[in-house]
């Protein structure tokens, strides 16, 4: 049910990346930005979600806002790490679209704006909605592990696209966007400083931890933007394969989250022993998981061509969507599936804590290896 949720609202914020076609092509650059974007706002709460799952099955959660509480320092850590990444991501985007060879790409200031005032306004919602759904799994005693990683990370890609599209109206037209943007880059440096130094252990542990995370996402995700940017003529051609790379990449993030939240917690309990070779427990796991990814990467096909069609944009077809969708899941699932176990093992192994590194780590290297996958298989099959 969570990766069918995953699938229809990340369609939801493909329809809406497929009609903004314009926008992206009158701010060159932006479409680098936008998966490390989308990506930081799952990263940061699908964390958030599965630290806080492990504490509840340690016994360590309580129901608590106040500083210094497991809840009240995650949810502190979430927004301060949104306001200091912000200019991160700005740089990054502006170096890779000079690197890649992006004619025109906006400023650093303009893009620094669009971060942290979209990033704000998004991460308020999903910040909301994640703590909504860790009351109600709470109450109802359903495993956390389970939800967060495809609920929260396909509510970022929802309200992440739109929340940025909604900032460039005001940026580059009759308004001081560089004193916004110099305000904007004070704002995210106090952020990182107030959390980075703070008092509270948990909170400045997890700034500490996360920074460096976050900021190799934003690396990695910044790639698949670049990879997107470069066959814009294909996507604008045919804006059905813009509404399905959302759902196509968050579904494979889903997958891995999955994997990577529940192997986490069976670590930090002693279920599984942190060896380079998976147990049977695991394997097992994973194959049920690369079966789930066929009708689901079924659906994204279908749904993409037929949200394309609602909307009036154009469509290489029912049959190609399909085809694209799962010829191009080959790659990317079993990447994520192996990057997932692989990747929390390591951290355990470097004694970093694997519920705030590995789903950053899934989510952001599969943006750039599904965005890679996707524009492979429609190489692959002729289309565009």
């Amino acid at each position: 049910m969570a990766l069918g949720l995953n699938s229809l609202t990340s369609l939801v914020a493909g329809a809406v990346l497929g009609s903004i076609t314009q926008t992206l092509t009158d701010f060159p650059g932006l479409l680098v930005m936008v998966p490390a974007a989308i990506g930081l706002r799952g990263n940061l709460f699908s964390a958030l979600g599965s630290r806080i799952s492990t504490s509840v099955h340690l016994g360590d959660y309580r129901p608590s806002l106040a500083p210094g509480t497991v809840l009240g320092d995650n949810v502190a850590s979430s927004m301060l790490l949104t306001a200091a990444l912000a200019p991160i991501l700005a740089l990054v985007a502006k170096g890779m679209s000079t690197v890649g060879r992006v004619d025109g790409a906006v400023s650093v200031l303009d893009l620094t704006t669009i971060a942290l005032v979209g990033g704000l306004l998004a991460s308020g919602i999903v910040l909301v909605a994640t703590l909504t759904l860790v009351a109600l799994a709470v109450r109802q005693g359903w495993d956390l592990d389970n939800l967060v990683a495809p609920a929260v990370s396909t509510l970022g890609d929802v309200v992440t696209v739109p929340c940025l599209w909604a900032v460039t109206f005001v940026v580059g037209r009759s308004f001081p966007t560089e004193l916004v943007a110099l305000a904007a880059s004070v704002v995210a440096l106090a952020a990182g400083v107030r959390g980075l130094w703070s008092a509270r252990p948990r909170l400045r542990q997890i700034m500490r931890d996360s920074v460096p995370v976050l900021a190799l996402a934003a690396v990695l995700s910044s790639l698949a933007g670049v990879t997107l940017q470069h066959q814009l003529e294909t996507f604008t051609r045919y804006p059905a394969l813009l509404v399905l790379q959302p759902a196509f990449v968050s579904s494979a993030g889903a997958l891995g989250g999955l994997l990577s939240n529940s192997l986490a917690t069976s670590l930090h309990l002693g279920m599984v022993t942190p060896g380079w070779r998976p147990e049977r427990a695991v394997r097992e796991g994973m194959r049920l998981l690369a079966v789930l990814a066929v009708p689901v990467y079924c659906f994204n096909g279908l749904g993409a061509d037929l949200a394309a069609r609602l909307l009036g944009r154009d469509t290489p077809g029912i049959l190609a969507m399909t085809a694209v969708s799962l010829v191009g899941a080959v790659g990317a699932v079993v990447f994520v599936l192996a990057l997932a176990y692989f990747g929390t093992i390591a951290a355990v192994r470097f004694r970093a804590d694997p519920d705030t590194v590995g789903v950053p780590l899934v989510t952001s290297t599969v943006d750039f290896v599904g965005a890679a996958a996707l524009i492979a298989a429609v190489k692959l099959l002729g289309i565009g």
